[in-house]
């Protein structure tokens, strides 16, 4: 929660419990109780912005009001069961008020840990040379929304970017595209925000910096790595995060006009997945091609031969690792790729592997899914057969072994999930989507990523992976031959 949250609920129910105890009724004494349980709310309001699970909290002031104005004081006293009623009931009403803020946060990200300050910039790219297949327009063309993160200059910038730009139609498509919930529900997201500057100035220390590609999860959105991306740019990397438009959970163009996802949550079978591999990395080359205009010829001047194509790395979680690999395998001007608990879906890579740097992190939630016997589940109802059951785990393993063939790097970082790989672990405990340590599984994930992409895009030693992976022993890191 945050300070004033906290402020307004422990002063206010300070002021609810002492009229309470004193039995207090209405006049003089009453004026200044008022005034501040009003005043708090209101400062609280225009201070931190309100939002929906507060609403217990600013209705102290009205209840306040009620018991001086509205309440029955009968001569002689209380009865105990009265007092113990409506003790009893005003409590109930405490743990309300705390609950609902306290398990759906205001959350804040940790401060990045790299040399540079990140700056923030938002693209808005067309490819005129595809159509759009999920509009009924024959003249629409396949457009893209597309965020950079980049170490900046110090003092480049002063405004923080909020974690959402169009913040209310972004919240409501993540409520309900991807956690199945009602649009209201994490409209406070829209409060959260970032270390990233606005349309900062680039760093100039060094002549060109190494780029990566950002894949989100299917349903996800572009900024849904922010833990990660942030710290990446804050160690010298620019990081292009693109939404898969109308298979993200929304995308909002300059227009307002918003591509909502078309997409099936409950999509079950490899192959169904597999079927949007190709979309997703058409999408990732155009933006590559993108990038490499803007290198020659950013109209700001910002990126203008400041961006190295020859040093371009791609991360992705979820369906964006499964795309993050596909892209590797098939596009040489990737060079390192990292894979955060993502599928492998569409064609398998060579089983002697890439001939290229990968790592794949997976969380001990999918390894167990993959790992569990037909035997262990077959009482369940929806199981299937054993070859129905077994079938996907079986291409997951080969696909998977393919992928680490030849030196690919691997982790597994215990207790996690497949969301712990994202920003959703800290959305809310209540959703149970994270470990037990969100914060810990985020600043293992980090380290290990700026290692990995310093040793494969930088040039440097493999240090520090040995390093983390003696300080981190719990995530059995392999070096897989």
């Amino acid at each position: 929660m945050r300070i004033f949250e906290l402020g307004l609920i422990a002063i206010n129910f300070g002021l609810l419990y002492w009229a309470f105890i004193a039995n207090k009724k209405s006049g003089r004494g009453s004026v200044m109780p008022l005034a501040i349980a009003f005043g708090l709310v209101i400062v609280q309001l225009v201070v931190e912005g309100g939002r929906w699970q507060m609403i217990p909290a600013y209705l102290t002031p009205l209840i306040l009001t009620a018991y001086f104005f509205l309440g029955k004081r009968k001569e002689g006293g209380r009865s105990k069961i009265a007092v113990t009623i409506q003790a009893v009931l005003l409590t109930v009403y405490l743990l309300v008020s705390v609950a609902l803020p306290a398990v759906m946060p205001v959350f804040s990200f940790v401060k990045p840990t790299g040399p540079y300050p990140v700056g923030t910039t938002v693209f808005h790219w067309v490819d005129e040379q595809r159509g759009e297949s999920y509009t009924e327009n024959p003249d629409d063309r396949r457009e893209l929304m597309v965020q950079i993160w980049y170490p900046a200059a110090e003092g480049g910038g002063d405004k923080r970017s909020p974690y959402l730009q169009n913040a209310s139609k972004m919240t409501g498509a993540i409520s309900s595209k991807m956690l199945d919930l009602p649009a209201f529900t994490f409209s406070h997201l829209g409060l959260v925000k970032t270390y990233s500057l606005l349309e900062a100035k680039l760093s100039d220390s060094e002549s060109r910096y190494p780029v990566l590609i950002f894949s989100h999860g299917m349903n996800g959105f572009r900024n849904q790595n922010m833990y990660q991306v942030e710290e990446l740019a804050s160690h010298g990397y620019i990081v292009v995060g693109i939404d898969y438009a109308y298979e993200a959970a929304a995308s909002v163009f300059p227009d307002g006009h918003a591509a909502i996802s078309k997409t099936d949550r409950d999509l079950t079978s490899n192959a169904e997945y597999g079927k949007h591999i190709p979309l997703w990395t058409a999408d990732a080359a155009f933006v590559l091609d993108q990038v490499e205009k803007l290198n020659k010829n950013d109209s700001k001047g910002r990126f203008t031969s400041k961006i190295d194509i020859e040093r371009i790395g791609m991360l992705g979680h979820s369906f964006g690792g499964a795309v993050t690999l596909q892209l590797m395998k098939n596009d040489p001007r990737v060079k390192a790729a990292l894979s955060m608990d993502g599928g492998f879906y569409g064609p398998p890579v060579s089983e002697k592997g890439f001939g290229k740097p990968f790592f794949m992190m997976y969380s001990e939630e999918t390894y167990n899914k993959v790992m569990i016997s037909y035997d262990d589940v077959a009482k369940q109802k929806g199981v299937g057969t054993r070859e129905e059951f077994e079938a996907p785990r079986k291409e997951y393993k080969l696909k998977s072994g393919y992928a680490l063939a030849g030196g690919g790097l691997s982790l597994l970082i215990p207790g996690s999930k497949h969301a712990s790989y994202s920003d959703l672990a800290l959305f809310s405990p209540w959703l149970g989507l994270g470990g037990a340590d969100p914060r810990r599984d985020h600043r293992i994930i980090n380290e290990f990523s700026v290692a990995f992409f310093d040793r494969y895009l930088k040039g440097k030693d493999d240090s520090e992976l040995q390093r983390l992976a003696a300080k981190y022993p719990e995530v059995n890191y392999k070096v897989n031959q």
